[in-house]
């Protein structure tokens, strides 16, 4: 068996048949005639620093300059951690969530998920350089130009993150009973609403909010699931139409499966529930959610 083993990473694509991450990296660098440089070291002895990018971690472990760990970075950028994926027809993803909302005794907390930002510094030794002025005023300007592009980077990085923490929090204010309720609970939002609160533009709230995820008590959500609209009930109350899809699958899941539900009798239930709503709206929001007409459903013992 060891030696099928063995055979199989010999084969390609470079890197099949590892035991995990590193062993899969390894191979690669190892068929590249690269198995003793720094980027091996870095993989075989400090691969949960190399996932966060601490450079200056690195650097300290290693006792290398921080130039040298960012070469072997770059020389492990070229790795494919995946190599037998190009083979698979399999569209899902991985979905890290970057906002983390979880209750904390009376009160809803707010974590923000740092750790693929990378931690950019600005260098004490181009400040030093222009301190010490022995620069040509060329030189100076340059390296001015270069520190000033830096920290407008590194401004822009920590304004998004303060963005998506107020956002964030002001989502929580408008879907309150969401959070501590459910799906079945959520409101209608808009973009527009919360920009005005925290005075920004409305395309700002949507680029910041763009390919961004949530982890929440009821699962994991796309940041732009919160924003829909919706319908107001006889009482007075909004409801977010992801809830009159919850409400359509819950009636479906309780049905008797000998009698299914026509889609006019799911309006008459909904309108028992205070919400009036179209017949075909039913059946369309039906259709979202995969849900079979009435005669497709129906079961015989």
């Amino acid at each position: 068996m060891q030696d099928a083993s063995l055979l199989l990473k010999t084969f390609d694509p470079s890197g099949i048949g590892a035991e995990n991450l590193s062993d899969c990296l390894l191979i690669q660098l190892a068929q590249k005639g690269r198995d003793k440089s720094v980027a091996a070291r870095i993989i075989r002895d400090h691969l949960a620093l190399l996932v966060r990018r601490r450079i200056p971690d690195l650097a300290r472990k290693t006792g290398l300059a921080n130039e040298i760990i960012q070469e072997a970075i770059e020389e492990i950028g070229t790795l494919d951690p995946a190599p037998g994926r190009r083979f698979a027809d399999d569209a899902n993803r991985v979905v890290v969530p970057d906002v983390t909302v979880e209750k904390d005794g009376n009160e809803w907390k707010i974590i923000l998920n740092h750790d693929y930002i990378p931690r950019l510094r600005l260098s004490n030794t181009y400040k030093d350089l222009i301190a010490k002025g022995r620069l040509s005023k060329q030189e100076s300007d340059y390296l001015r130009e270069k520190l000033r592009s830096g920290k407008f980077i590194i401004n822009a990085i920590e304004q998004r993150q303060r963005t998506i923490e107020r956002i964030t929090r002001e989502i929580i204010k408008h879907q309150h009973e969401f959070f501590e309720e459910g799906i079945s609970k959520l409101k209608p939002l808009t973009m527009t609403q919360i920009a005005d609160i925290i005075g920004v533009h409305e395309t700002t709230v949507s680029r910041a909010l763009a390919n961004k995820y949530m982890q929440t008590p009821h699962g994991v959500f796309e940041m732009k699931y919160f924003f829909t609209s919706g319908y107001q009930s006889e009482a007075g109350e909004s409801v977010a139409n992801t809830s009159v899809k919850e409400m359509i699958a819950d009636i479906v899941a309780g049905e008797d499966p000998g009698k299914p539900l026509s889609d006019q009798e799911i309006v008459g239930l909904l309108q028992a529930k205070g919400l009036s709503i179209a017949r075909r709206t039913v059946a369309k929001y039906r259709e979202e959610l995969g849900l079979l007409p009435s005669n497709l459903r129906r079961r015989y013992d």
